[in-house]
């Protein structure tokens, strides 16, 4: 899942948030977002769904995916949290992926073209009266160096909030498309989401995403990158060949036939269609390999021109149809697949479920994200030999401190899920060495990436990490310093309940089994219930304690009571 992001002082700062006080909830927010006549469309209501009136059905929601190669937006009416009908679909031929994967930038004339269709989204949203959406950005927008700028463009002059989204959040929500078209049950899938800019691949099952990494190989990527190659169709397919031969596939599924293998993307609809693969009853097109094989060498001995004349395909479908067409080919070949399901769902469509099922059920939905991001977490640490014992134990205990103290910390549910997440995580830089572990913790978890965390917020959930032990927080300190002043504060508060929650298991004996937290006149009082006498935890806590007393202007007071040892 990880992804080289450059130093800590390069880290994008991200937007100041407009809803200013502390306590903003952020993720959460995005499901209430509300679109109004006049221009204050994207303002944020503090307290996110929790402060929101119920929602009811049919509930209408707009979905908007900007890919590398084309825009989508897609507005739909909900019966209930599993039944739709499509009101609108639109897709903008804005290929901002083109410049983007040569110079690294995107250009002034692509963000003039997205913008002014995000302006039309909004109009479209207005006449249908959708309230709510969420509007996400893959690639091209992340891999830009003027991204940023493009965003607070599409807020300031479109009035609609673009969220820039890591490779495992689009993989997590094409899987929520697929599940809603294919029965993918206890058996792994091997799922392949190819876009313009790069291609994820996951095992998933019914539970969610197993294993997934994002690969920079898009169809736009591919194109750009080996336009040096001329004209010549034969010679352009041979270099594709040999770019391709590096794409690799999950172990577990080398050594395990997957159940099956489904693509999504604009690119394996069009190539269902050339291979002559209707959709059946369930809106799933099967393609065989060896159909698909065959199209690509029709493709092959093409010309851009041919292929929109002869094939009917559109013009900015023609060029990358061939790169996008053996990757799909490569994968299904590495997976042992026959056939491939084509479920005609994307990004758009998985927005669109997990905003409705956000804005439903919102603690079920809540308790899921975090049961996936614990997963996830839990399978990051094992590719580094973690204490899984301990670290559980030690997320355990902080996310119960951090429940029986929220007058204290002032945090949201979004904060929850970091220091969860940091917790689970704070160790795995033993993998390197154990000594300045904390420090290898911090690079290997910024330069990784979990679903639904924004490269932005794996860098404090890593900084969170590393404050898990030695010094506090400093200025001086390169990953810190990246950060700005309220994440700061979300650093140094999750930070100190960490180290806490750390020194409760610093033999990694799990002695504390339980614990209540109490605050009030100045003081926290802390008892420990558990095997044995507890002097050793006690003492930890009197030791490291001493950056959350700092923190929270507080007293520690701790007490306990033996059990068995």
């Amino acid at each position: 899942m990880g992804s080289a992001k450059g130093t800590f002082g390069k880290a994008r700062k991200r937007p100041a948030r407009r809803s200013g006080p502390k306590g903003t909830r952020r993720r959460a927010e995005r499901a209430e977002r509300v679109t109004k006549v006049g221009g204050d469309a994207g303002k944020r209501r503090k307290g996110g769904p929790a402060a929101a009136a119920e929602v009811t059905f049919p509930l209408r929601v707009a979905a908007i995916d900007v890919g590398s190669n084309a825009i989508r937006f897609h507005a739909a009416e909900f019966a209930d949290p599993s039944t739709w009908t499509v009101l609108e679909s639109e897709r903008a031929s804005v290929r901002l992926g083109h410049d983007v994967f040569l110079t690294g930038k995107l250009t002034r004339d692509a963000m003039d073209g997205a913008v002014a269709a995000f302006a039309r989204f909004r109009e479209r949203m207005n006449l249908l009266g959708i309230a709510r959406y969420r509007a996400v950005a893959t690639s091209a927008v992340r891999e830009s160096s003027n991204g940023e700028r493009f965003v607070e463009r599409v807020r300031d002059e479109a009035g609609i909030d673009l969220e820039v989204i890591t490779g495992t959040e689009e993989a997590r929500l094409v899987h929520l498309a697929v599940k809603s078209r294919i029965p993918i049950a206890a058996e792994p899938w091997i799922l392949v989401d190819l876009g313009g800019g790069s291609v994820e691949v996951s095992l998933v099952d019914v539970r969610g995403i197993i294993w997934s990494e994002s690969h920079t190989m898009g169809s736009v990527r591919l194109l750009e990158e080996l336009a040096g190659a001329g004209q010549e169709p034969g010679r352009f397919r041979r270099l594709l060949e040999e770019y391709v031969s590096t794409l690799r596939i999950p172990s577990a599924a080398r050594h395990r036939a997957p159940a099956g293998f489904a693509a999504t993307g604009g690119n394996i609809e069009a190539l269902a269609r050339l291979a002559g693969a209707a959709p059946g009853p369930e809106g799933v097109s099967v393609v065989g390999v060896d159909a698909l094989a065959a199209v690509i060498g029709t493709l092959s001995r093409l010309s851009y021109r041919q292929r929109v004349d002869e094939l009917g395909l559109r013009e900015d479908r023609a060029d990358v149809i061939l790169p996008a067409a053996m990757v799909y080919e490569r994968l299904a070949r590495l997976a042992g697949a026959a056939e491939i399901a084509v479920p005609h769902v994307g990004v758009k469509d998985g927005v669109a479920l997990d905003l409705v099922d956000e804005l439903a059920t919102r603690r079920d939905h809540a308790d899921r994200q975090t049961s996936l991001l614990r997963d996830a977490a839990v399978d990051l640490g094992r590719r580094y030999m973690f204490d899984e014992g301990h670290a559980s134990h030690v997320a355990d205990l902080a996310v119960s401190l951090f429940d029986q103290l929220p007058a204290l910390h002032d945090l949201d549910d979004d904060d929850r899920r970091t220091l969860m997440a940091a917790a689970m995580l704070h160790d795995i830089g033993a993998f390197v060495s154990y000594k300045r572990h904390h420090k290898h913790s911090l690079y290997l978890i910024s330069q990784s990436e979990l679903p639904g965390f924004s490269e932005r917020e794996m860098l404090v959930m890593a900084n969170v990490a590393r404050y898990h032990r030695k010094g506090e927080p400093d200025s001086t300190h390169e990953a810190y310093a990246a950060l700005d002043g309220d994440e700061q504060v979300r650093v140094r508060k999750l930070a100190a309940i960490l180290r806490l929650a750390d020194a409760l298991d610093r033999e990694h004996a799990h002695r504390v089994r339980r614990l209540r937290a109490e605050s009030g006149d100045g003081e926290v009082s802390l008892h420990l219930e558990g095997g044995g006498d507890l002097l050793l935890e006690r003492w930890a806590l009197e030791r490291k304690g001493e950056f959350f007393r700092h923190e929270f202007g507080v007293k520690l007071k701790v007490t306990s009571e033996a059990g068995e040892a």
